[in-house]
């Protein structure tokens, strides 16, 4: 009697792409709470809270920068669970919702500063506003996340001990009778 298997089709983990697209929103609150420009609260210097001042915009683009690289870190570390049924496609998810939740942030960030900040007017440029100069930074949450699973995976590689040629010897042994 032959048996039949039906092969199931692997789920693609959604997880992945929700858990950081939604990790967005409150990264894109603390980028507005923690940058000059915004609420500052990590100078607290009263020259850097509004974006008048042009010495704000790199810091402020720079703080959105750190979250983005210690968010993709992050997500990286979870994308190497070795317990996931199909890691290529967790990578991929993860990317994705890396990139959405980039984007989410970016966006967060500046409704929170129409939200909860001052009124300001940008008719001499529009960088005095809270807003993003630096457009590439909203690709370094998911290139942190790809380089990270990359290091990660190779450290992994190089901590695994050869088997020191058990198989071989074996496969020699039983070629051998």
């Amino acid at each position: 009697m032959m048996k039949l298997f039906r092969r199931t089709p692997s789920r693609l983990p959604w997880a992945m792409l929700a858990v950081p697209a939604v990790a967005g929103v409150p990264a894109g609150i603390l980028w507005w709470l923690l940058a000059p420009g915004g609420l500052n609260l990590v100078t607290r210097d009263p020259d850097l809270g509004s974006g008048g001042n042009p010495v704000v915009w790199l810091p402020r683009d720079l703080t959105l920068a750190g979250l983005m690289l210690f968010a993709g870190c992050l997500l990286a570390v979870f994308l190497t669970d070795k317990k996931r049924a199909d890691p290529q496609a967790a990578l991929l998810m993860g990317l994705a919702g890396a990139l959405v939740g980039n984007l989410l942030a970016w966006q967060a960030g500046m409704l929170s500063a129409r939200l909860w900040g001052p009124a300001v007017d940008a008719t001499a440029n529009a960088s005095i506003e809270f807003s993003l100069r630096a457009l590439p930074v909203l690709l370094l949450w998911p290139a942190a996340t790809a380089v990270a699973v990359f290091v990660l995976e190779l450290l992994n590689l190089l901590r695994k001990k050869p088997d020191g040629g058990a198989g071989s010897e074996e496969a020699r042994v039983s070629h051998v009778k």
